[in-house]
């Protein structure tokens, strides 16, 4: 195995012995594993980039060793073995790589020409990374650019220079065919309307060059989960926001002013700064009940994230 200069966090890549690429979705590992879910495999024509259906099936007709029951979250998982890891990408690594050397396509161009918007403003790069295609150099003319930061006061602060550079038109807002595109591949449970309000106010997706790019954190603590949750069901409930301090996490973390229910959790990014402090909101998701008698919602408790949803009540 490739040697690690750190540990496995959420938005690494992983690639295996057998050529597959999987995107870590936890920080850390659990009982030897990294969570995981396969994104990519090997073709004679390169990276092949897998749908969840694809992936899913694939794992259980020819590598089912890689799909993996959690206690801790009583769920059936992609998870590797560390021992079977032939390769760990960092995001942070491979940005450095990216920005030093000379674009050969129109991708590479624009991660370029964006970072070096964002250090005009004042932004280092040094604890910012690029995840996605471009991590493992399997970028297509049409591919998005996705960055991830591990410095949440980074992180607040590109949020902010993107608001400022859109007013500038240094960069570009979706247009309502990029928001439809984005809204079509989320398979969201909100409707278009309410899905676009809840988006526009995040200031963590723009357009460079009719490029679009994605903003996320990955906070450097340990995984979220210490103790075992058992799934009770299906719920819905309506509730204040009382902090939203790790509303951009990821996972995304809002706590609330439920009797019983803590926090919501959402898995999913389309619920990531979904919330703010102060508002009334809708949630459906799972609730899940902890060793200590400690209730939370999980939105996103699959990856569709079928009839699981945050919505804000009052705006």
């Amino acid at each position: 195995m490739a040697h690690s200069l750190r540990d496995f966090r959420a938005k690494d890549f992983i690639e295996t012995k057998e050529s597959l690429i999987f995107a870590v979705v936890e920080n850390g590992t659990e009982q030897g594993r990294v969570l995981c879910f396969l994104r990519y495999r090997k073709t004679s024509e390169g990276w092949q980039k897998l749908t969840t259906h694809q992936a899913n099936t694939l794992l259980e007709n020819q590598y089912p060793e890689y799909l993996y029951y959690s206690l801790p979250k009583d769920a059936y998982l992609h998870a590797v073995p560390v021992e079977k890891i032939d390769q760990h990408f960092f995001p942070e690594k491979q940005l450095q790589v990216l920005l030093q050397c000379v674009p050969h396509d129109s991708v590479l161009s624009d991660l370029q020409q964006l970072c070096h918007l964002l250090i005009d403003t004042g932004l280092a790069m040094e604890q910012i990374g690029i995840t996605g295609s471009l991590l493992i150099n399997a970028q297509k003319k049409s591919s998005d650019i996705d960055l991830v930061f591990y410095d949440r006061d980074d992180f607040f602060q590109a949020r902010n220079s993107i608001r400022k550079l859109i007013i500038t038109c240094q960069l570009h807002s979706l247009s309502e065919a990029d928001w439809r595109v984005t809204y079509q591949r989320r398979g969201c449970e909100l409707s278009f309307s309410e899905y676009v309000w809840h988006e526009q106010r995040k200031f963590n997706k723009a357009v460079i060059n009719q490029r679009k790019f994605d903003l996320s954190f990955v906070g450097s603590c340990g995984s979220l989960d210490i103790i075992h949750f058992k799934k009770i069901g299906p719920v819905k409930i309506q509730a204040l926001v009382t902090d939203d301090s790790r509303g951009f996490d990821y996972p995304a973390v809002l706590e609330i002013d439920d009797a019983q229910i803590q926090v919501v959790v959402s898995f999913t990014a389309t619920y990531t700064g979904q919330a703010f402090t102060g508002e009334k909101v809708e949630i459906a998701g799972l609730l899940e009940q902890a060793s200590n008698g400690c209730c939370r919602i999980v939105v996103g408790s699959t990856r569709e994230a079928e009839n699981e949803y945050i919505k804000v009540l009052q705006k």
